[in-house]
């Protein structure tokens, strides 16, 4: 097996091709080497082949509206990009460019489609390997957007948690305030010696009433204070469910742009044409 072939059995793309198609797709790849800062495509360039990493490092990028740079991945030794747009022929959503010395390995359409007529077997692999992808980025992209950091948070808590929670939350409502202070209303009056044949056993000051209350209050204290920090954890969760939404909606609206920027330079060069034909006519 030469070097290629086993670097491509190694891909996990390519992973569950056997040694024959392994063989025979080597030998339809090209290498390609490109200098650090060199670019590979830009957003919005037409995708006709996919690349693989052999060697150093290829960082994949959008700018926003700002122009700003945001790094989507940096794809490393045996990374695979751009398939994408190779097998739809749609544009490049992101701009591609060499980090240091890169060595890469392309694979053209053509150059595909080549090798599936000859080894038919290998494209239901290559359609596995693809669904598995895609069902993993389906998850993916349902959990990062259907988060919810209520119901989140709730399946890690312990019963201690709960029960902390459930009694902060029980001692700020309008029930425990009307229970304490009819608790507090009998107990006086049990003790104040107007009830005749009974005998106080709390008399006036109250002594073991002012040590009720007090513990009361360490404890409920402590269950807030408990109660407050699965409230920063909620807080925590929900900033980086809204940072992510944010972090969406910017690389959607840097799309936009770029597209329409792309639109706007053809429609220009379009117009141009056409001005020089007008031109020449006349």
């Amino acid at each position: 097996m030469s070097a290629d072939e086993s670097f491509l059995a190694e891909v996990p793309f390519f992973k569950l091709l056997d040694l024959d198609e392994t063989r025979a797709l080597a030998a339809v790849m090209h290498e390609v080497h490109f200098s650090p800062e060199q670019m590979l495509f830009h957003f919005g360039d037409r995708g006709d082949c996919l690349y693989i990493v052999k060697r150093g490092k290829v960082e994949l990028f959008v700018k926003d509206h700002s122009g700003e740079k945001i790094v989507l991945r940096v794809a490393n030794p045996g990374d695979l990009f751009g398939e994408l747009a190779m097998l739809d022929n749609g544009p490049r959503t992101a701009s591609a460019v060499a980090v240091e010395d890169t060595d890469l390995l392309i694979l053209h359409q053509q150059d595909l489609l080549k090798f599936l007529h000859k080894k038919p077997d290998a494209a239901l692999d290559l359609l596995a390997v693809l669904g598995g992808r895609l069902r993993k980025t389906n998850d993916l992209l349902r959990g990062r957007v259907t988060r919810n950091a209520n119901e989140e948070i709730k399946q890690d808590l312990s019963w201690g948690q709960r029960l902390a929670n459930f009694i902060a939350e029980f001692s700020g409502s309008m029930p425990f305030l009307f229970i304490n202070a009819a608790m507090f209303a009998v107990w006086i009056l049990l003790n104040v010696n107007i009830i005749p044949g009974f005998v106080p056993f709390d008399p006036y000051p109250f002594g073991f009433l002012t040590m009720a209350v007090s513990l009361e209050a360490i404890f409920l204290s402590i269950f807030v204070l408990l109660a407050q920090n699965l409230i920063a954890a909620k807080d925590r969760i929900r900033a980086d469910i809204e940072y992510e939404i944010n972090l969406k909606a910017e690389l959607e609206i840097a799309y936009l742009h770029e597209k329409f920027d792309h639109m706007n330079a053809e429609m220009l060069g379009q117009l141009e044409q056409i001005k020089k034909l007008v031109k020449d006519k006349s």
